[in-house]
């Protein structure tokens, strides 16, 4: 073969497999890994009150959520969202019921195959 031919050959393989060939799947599997974003995208911030409002902001966010204060809240709200935060407590379940099923009564209504 010729020097030139096989020249141009190893540089087309090289280019093959050096070439990445991205697209849009590559960039749906991770975050863009940027300090600063180019421009500002637009935001739903949810406020404390349940109140929201759209401002752009600095990353690409849907939304963005911000936390209760609880030192502005009445007494009376302080105790009742306290109280929604701790763990449920468990039923004990008490075996004082009379069980008088009888299964036999229902056979009647049985298809037989």
């Amino acid at each position: 073969m010729n020097v030139q031919k096989l020249h141009k050959l190893s540089i087309s393989i090289v280019n093959y497999y050096s070439h990445r060939y991205l697209n849009n799947n590559v960039a749906s599997v991770t975050k863009i890994h940027r300090d600063i974003y180019t421009r500002p995208y637009p935001t739903k911030v949810v406020l404390a009150d349940g109140s929201s409002i759209n401002i752009r902001y600095h990353e690409p966010r849907k939304i963005i959520k911000l936390p209760l204060d609880l030192s502005q809240l009445s007494d009376e709200e302080r105790k009742s969202r306290l109280e929604k935060r701790k763990p449920k407590k468990k039923v004990k379940i008490i075996d004082d019921i009379e069980d008088n099923f009888n299964a036999k009564k229902y056979l009647k209504y049985l298809k037989k195959k």
